[in-house]
């Protein structure tokens, strides 16, 4: 019987972790409030409550019923 002992050599990481995106720090202020949104790619601006966020969308609560809005779809305040 002959046993083989196979080593290897890893290389250490030097590689950083991404930070995480935390988002604006504002729109936890705004959860309950009345907001006004304005899409990038026009049209009515949507009228609402601000109800629920995560890192990338936001749920607004209208007279017609909720609205599911990806965040990279709002207009950035100039």
């Amino acid at each position: 019987m002959v046993a083989f002992l196979v080593e290897t050599q890893e290389k250490p990481t030097t590689t950083k972790p991404a930070p995480r995106q935390t988002g604006p720090q504002f729109i936890p202020k705004l959860k309950g409030k009345k907001v006004t949104i304005r899409l990038a790619s026009g049209g009515q601006p949507i009228t609402g409550t601000l109800d629920r966020y995560n890192p990338y969308e936001i749920l607004i609560q209208t007279v017609k019923g909720p609205i599911l809005v990806f965040k990279h779809a709002i207009e950035p305040l100039n």
